[in-house]
């Protein structure tokens, strides 16, 4: 990294705003390499020197890094695998540089995945509570009636709570299989597919055309490439306001070991709830 004016060095890394920066070094609170620093214009390389405030060294930030992966099928959405799958690092091992991805893409689905060292802009971005919008083509087996894509627009009840389809439309019939376009706001586990599943057309083949708007058109399976500052300002705009309610609901909460049951007053421990012959708990109106 380039010699930055210490003050800029500061104020990137939190400590300070500039302003509140540049009286630190007025101040002598600030050392470069061991040695007291009141000047202004003092330039130094956060790479290479050692910078502290009042004896706290200060971190050095990484610059945010935004990529965009069209990841091809087979492969794993971590940056290693216990089972020696390929993963997305194989990807990023050119260029040397530490991100991770944001979301999941299924292992056998394709597309668009965004990679990122922005820590809060990436958990927004995967978050339901903030809506973001994933395009997706579904190749389904045989062909949906009007009815069942409606019902994916109104919503179905999968086994961890309600989903919906906040967008879907028959793109391209075939003999015996046909493509959906689909868009959803969350990222649950296996989403589109328990979607399409649900209304009873199974998904042979998935791809991801597109999150928060940043798509793979022009890209090749297993291409890379850095996002421009259009769309890293794109991503900031989709989740700048929280979505009111997540579309597909809320999910469901995993029943917590000893519901339902009652605390003994003498041990102190759980006990199931005493049941009536008839099976509903004793104790509770009816």
């Amino acid at each position: 990294m380039a010699r930055e004016r210490l003050q800029k060095i500061l104020s990137r890394a939190g400590v300070a705003s500039r302003r509140a920066a540049e009286q630190m070094i007025l101040d002598g609170r600030v050392r470069v390499n061991g040695k007291v620093v009141r000047e202004l214009g003092t330039r130094a390389d956060p790479d290479v020197d050692s910078i502290t405030v009042d004896g706290k060294t200060v971190a050095r930030v990484e610059e945010k890094v935004h990529l965009l992966l069209y990841k091809p099928p087979k492969v794993v959405t971590t940056l290693s695998d216990p089972e020696g799958r390929r993963s997305v690092s194989d990807f990023l091992r050119p260029l040397k540089i530490r991100v991770f991805p944001v979301g999941r893409l299924d292992y056998d689905a394709e597309g668009a995945l965004i990679l990122t060292n922005d820590g809060d802009l990436a958990h927004k971005l995967a978050h339901p509570r903030w809506g973001v919008p994933r395009t997706y083509r579904a190749k389904v087996k045989g062909i949906p009636t009007e009815e069942a894509l409606e019902r994916m627009r109104r919503g179905v009840r999968l086994e961890d709570g309600p989903a919906r389809a906040d967008e879907v439309e028959l793109e391209r019939t075939l003999v015996r299989n046909s493509w959906l376009r689909i868009v959803v706001r969350e990222g649950r586990h296996h989403l589109v597919k328990r979607l399409c599943k649900a209304v009873g057309h199974p998904v042979d083949r998935l791809i991801r055309l597109d999150y928060a708007g940043i798509g793979i058109e022009g890209m090749t399976p297993g291409e890379l490439r850095f996002l421009g500052e259009s769309e890293v300002r794109k991503l900031e705009e989709a989740v700048r306001k929280e979505a009111s309610l997540p579309p597909g609901g809320i999910p469901k909460r995993r029943r917590r070991p000893g519901a339902g049951a009652v605390r003994d007053p003498i041990l102190g421990t759980a006990r199931p709830r005493a049941r009536s012959p008839q099976g509903r708990p004793r104790g509770r109106k009816v």
